[in-house]
């Protein structure tokens, strides 16, 4: 190897993370292949590469640090004491690409990858569970990391890259987004079972003007549901508590501290009556969204067609 080492570095200290990243990269797995070897002629025919692009690189790679990692010797090369502390990071590095490339590739695979899927609190009892039971009678192996939150924080997530798929409510019309509706839940009005209205099945939602609410904390899709649906009653809800779980709610109207707007809990509470509202219309849409232009794996595709497939009978019965 024709050694032409450079009394003067490439990088300066002040040079970007970046910069020495996009520098070295290319270069560490060689570093690493003649470090094994000891031996330039054998490290190449290992790797399958020209013996003199192996050369270059190794020549390059210490111009750019500007230190002398092998001392020569014809063929044979043996590694400087500032070689072998740099072989020792690079091997964790190389390594930890290896992980990190195997972990990909699995999270892609067809059978046996994962999808990262996020769904409203208030789905995460039954709707979800039987979702993925379904859908994994026909895909056993694929896996899942499950995200609850409400509809604005799993949309952040989407778009940061952090989940494939979310079902959310409202459905969300955004150009960065996909969504398509899938189902429609209609919301009742909660009232504790020694309320005024207890006796009643149906109500107009304007009859509940003067009451207390307790909802959901803004940025929430129910809450803002509820407001609009308050709204267009004619009224202004006057809420006592904000809360972050239907559930929680519905245990705040039975404690008698308000009524609520909810979707139908899995198990029914005691201590409430749960009304249904004849005006307004009051329903809230769920759909499922994702981001325009993500690249689905197999996984996730396949998963996508299997929520579209359900398409008007999402929710339990």
């Amino acid at each position: 190897m024709v050694h032409q080492h450079s009394s003067q570095a490439r990088l300066s200290p002040s040079s970007y993370e970046e910069d020495i990243a996009l520098l070295l990269a290319p270069r560490l797995a060689y570093f690493a292949g003649v470090a094994r070897h000891e031996h330039v002629t054998r490290a190449a025919q290992e790797m399958g590469v020209p013996q003199s692009t192996l050369s270059r690189a190794i020549v390059r790679l210490e111009q750019d640090l500007g230190v002398v990692l092998f001392a020569r010797k014809g063929r044979t090369v043996s590694l400087t004491p500032a070689g072998r502390t740099f072989l020792t990071s690079v091997e964790r590095a190389l390594a930890e690409v290896e992980r990190a490339a195997e972990s990909v590739q699995a999270d892609a695979d067809p059978a046996s990858g994962k999808v990262a899927f996020g769904f409203l609190h208030t789905m995460g009892s039954e709707t979800v569970p039987g979702l993925i039971r379904a859908f994994r009678a026909d895909h056993p192996r694929i896996r899942f990391t499950l995200v609850q939150n409400y509809g604005e924080a799993m949309i952040e997530r989407l778009r940061a890259g952090e989940l494939d798929l979310c079902l959310t409510s409202p459905v969300p019309d955004a150009p960065d987004l996909v969504a398509r509706r899938l189902d429609e839940q209609r919301l009742r009005l909660v009232v504790p079972d020694d309320h005024r209205l207890a006796a009643r099945k149906r109500i107009r939602l304007a009859e509940a003007a003067d009451e207390t609410f307790v909802t959901l904390e803004p940025g929430y899709g129910l809450r803002r549901i509820t407001d609009d649906l308050c709204a267009e009653a004619g009224f202004t809800p006057r809420v006592a508590f904000e809360g972050e779980e239907a559930e929680t709610l519905r245990g705040l109207v039975a404690a008698g501290l308000g009524v609520a707007l909810l979707p139908p809990p899995a198990v029914a509470r005691p201590g409430v009556v749960e009304l249904t509202v004849t005006s307004p219309r009051a329903a809230r849409e769920i759909g499922v969204a994702w981001l325009d232009g993500h690249v689905d794996t197999a996984p996730v595709a396949a998963f996508k067609r299997f929520l579209l497939s359900r398409r008007g009978h999402l929710l339990p019965d």
